[in-house]
């Protein structure tokens, strides 16, 4: 396991971000703090793996889930224009 600095920081404010995000939407019901607490959500996982030192086998997927946290956040972004 790696629990540097860096990591450690990532996850919770990661964790911070989709509480945030989750609670602002209980209250005004917004489409764009849930989805961006989606797309922490998903980077925080990519994260956990990091410190669990999942690779190998678990690039592609990470890679996959990072994916689509970004165009998560692209979409809430584009959303909210509308």
């Amino acid at each position: 396991m790696t629990f540097g600095p860096i990591n450690i920081v990532n996850i919770v404010l990661c964790i911070i971000i989709v509480v945030m995000g989750f609670m602002k939407y209980g209250k005004e019901k917004a489409q764009l703090p849930l989805l961006i607490g989606i797309a922490f959500g998903l980077f925080g996982l990519s994260h956990i793996a990091k410190v669990f030192e999942l690779s190998g086998p678990w690039d592609i997927p990470l890679i996959i889930i990072r994916t689509i946290a970004y165009l998560t956040v692209v979409y809430a972004l584009i959303a909210k224009k509308k």
